[in-house]
């Protein structure tokens, strides 16, 4: 499982021109569900995810995580982080799990954050999602597992 972690004033998805969710300050998180990944995999990406301390204390340091700043979490799915370029041009996405298996992963994800604090909405599985965000920062981070 792969997430590209982005510290956001604000983002925002839409499908179709339809608002899905939209947060202020908080996390954008990209989710990428390779092959073998499971449902202990989600729950610790999600547990880091809550816990990780990248935003601003009142000393100006990275010390805070988006729970002890009340900020938000939108989780989007998304397959292409699992990309193998090694070879060629064309990424070859053979290592990315299955809808069958990454939608419930990717819902798992999202629901822990819940439980543990963080108000989190979600883009649409499968679909092809606009994804508007204020990067703070900038930070993005990647984490893997």
């Amino acid at each position: 499982m792969k997430a590209v972690i982005q510290r956001v004033s604000r983002a925002s998805v839409t499908v179709d021109g339809r608002l899905i969710s939209r947060i202020g300050t908080g996390l954008l998180v990209l989710l990428g569900v390779e092959e073998g990944d499971t449902r202990e995999n989600a729950l610790a990406m999600a547990k880091k995810t809550a816990a990780l301390r990248i935003f601003r204390d009142e000393n100006d340091k990275m010390n805070l995580s988006v729970r002890d700043c009340a900020g938000e979490a939108i989780v989007v799915s998304q397959f292409t982080l699992c990309a193998d370029t090694r070879k060629g041009n064309r990424p070859s996405f053979i290592g990315a799990a299955a809808p069958e298996i990454a939608a419930p992963l990717v819902d798992l994800f999202a629901e822990s954050m819940r439980e543990q604090g963080v108000p989190t909405q979600q883009g649409l599985f499968g679909a092809d999602m606009k994804v508007e965000l204020l990067n703070d920062g900038p930070v993005t981070i990647l984490l893997e597992n």
